[in-house]
């Protein structure tokens, strides 16, 4: 898995929480960034008002309310601000854990009411038509279809995919072994078409790093892991390749395999297994399948639709 770094210029108490998070919580690399992200945000926000959170018992409410302010007027997400708003609660948390604060300032500020926003995905000839994107093939051509192809066929996150180490992978059973979210391990089953294009780009992964050092599954064009911005830069381009009209990222790829699956009739509770998602109710933002299908599968199987209902054995 990648190293988790901390940006310099956070206070000492913050490079502690963030230590902790990566040791003692087990939290992945890509989470633990978030939150250092996050931490360093509001650590800059305060220094434009001559504040620190080094003097972490100064803060107060309405430090918070302005920082939320402040990310309200520069157009950041909704979202965004609620996970911000997380990490700083977390951050105090762990301060009143250690005996060092006895009030947390963020009790009482409410996160953002959120947008209600269904999840952008492509429809099946679309993501098709991402998976069968015409490159150069060469190595990072081959590399490339293999993400795509493991982000659309096993509905992994991005952070999940850059994690993964050559060992991950096991080709003859068909499965990758996944980190996810809060360390949680899940197994997620390859298509035959990623178990095709990965054993291709394992074959080539020598040329970018012929080192045994480096486990990393993807890699860039230097040799080491691939980041997200050079993911999603290789989405992208897939996207422009197969001729689609509208910007497409990483997440949508996972987003079109969730509700592919529930278009072909899948369970909701499997979905969410094979997603990694804790509560259900987040499994359910996929669940919006045009009208035409709907229709189809109450004249199917509803017993007051009027429509053909399943012969029974015991029916002549």
């Amino acid at each position: 898995m990648s190293s988790t770094s901390v940006p310099t210029d956070l206070p000492g108490i913050c490079a502690e929480f963030v230590a902790w998070l990566a040791t003692e919580k087990g939290f992945s690399p890509a989470t633990v960034r978030a939150y250092a992200t996050d931490l360093q945000q509001f650590e800059q926000f305060l220094a434009s008002r001559d504040h620190s959170m080094g003097r972490y018992a100064e803060i107060t409410r309405d430090h918070l309310r302005g920082f939320l302010a402040d990310l309200h007027r520069r157009s950041i997400a909704k979202s965004s601000m609620s996970r911000k708003l997380s990490s700083l609660r977390s951050f105090f948390k762990y301060l009143q854990r250690r005996e060092l604060l006895d009030t947390n300032p963020v009790s009482g500020v409410k996160n953002p009411k959120q947008d209600k926003r269904q999840p952008r995905i492509l429809n099946v000839d679309q993501a098709l038509a991402v998976m069968e994107a015409k490159v150069e093939r060469d190595p990072e051509g081959i590399r490339d279809l293999a993400l795509a192809e493991l982000l659309y066929g096993s509905g992994l996150r991005i952070s999940e995919a850059l994690d993964l180490e050559v060992d991950d992978i096991d080709l003859s059973a068909g499965f990758v072994r996944v980190m996810g979210k809060g360390s949680k391990e899940r197994i997620a089953p390859l298509s035959d078409e990623s178990k095709k294009r990965l054993s291709r780009w394992l074959e080539q992964r020598h040329a970018l790093n012929s080192s045994h050092t480096e486990k990393a599954l993807f890699l860039g064009a230097r040799g080491g892991r691939l980041n997200r911005r050079q993911a999603a830069r290789i989405i992208e381009k897939l996207a422009l390749l197969a001729g689609l009209p509208q910007n497409v990222h990483p997440h949508m790829l996972r987003g079109s395999f969730a509700t592919h699956l529930l278009e072909g009739g899948a369970d909701l509770r499997d979905v969410q297994e094979l997603l990694g998602h804790q509560r259900i109710a987040t499994t359910q933002r996929y669940t919006h399948l045009d009208m035409a299908h709907l229709m189809k599968v109450y004249d199917r199987a509803h017993p007051k639709s009027g429509g053909t209902k399943p012969t029974s054995k015991g029916d002549k």
